[in-house]
């Protein structure tokens, strides 16, 4: 895989076959080729980066399908990962603040697939 595109869904098994920073510099790369000035672009790409790899694992966990339903409530794929991101840096901020940061901890997973349930285009959109 040589480029990102957060609006062509990568193929699954070549984005996991990629090791961590190569997914990042691939982000950031599209970024910048993009033009999209953004306030830290390391963190932004660690977000794309982290919700492209939940897509790519498959429907054994909620990322994918949430990624879908926002797709048909009208986002596009790029905006759908900044929704699904903003969830997600919203769990981990809460589980840095509450010192419960565990590998495997099923509570904090079930918290975080709850969020993304609730999660919708419209809402989101009108927030942004």
């Amino acid at each position: 895989m040589e480029q990102y595109d957060p609006l062509d869904a990568p193929d699954p098994a070549a984005w996991l076959a990629l090791d961590e920073t190569t997914r990042m510099q691939l982000v950031e790369a599209w970024h910048e080729a993009a033009g999209i000035e953004l306030p830290n672009a390391r963190v932004h790409a660690i977000l794309h980066a982290v919700v492209e790899s939940q897509v790519a694992a498959g429907d054994a966990i909620p990322v994918g399908l949430k990624l879908r339903q926002l797709m048909a409530q009208g986002m596009d794929r790029h905006q759908a990962i900044h929704a699904i991101g903003s969830v997600l840096i919203r769990h981990m901020f809460d589980l840095a603040q509450g010192g419960v940061i565990a590998a495997g901890d099923s509570d904090s997973k079930r918290r975080y697939f709850s969020a993304l349930k609730r999660l919708n285009a419209r809402k989101w959109l009108r927030s942004a």
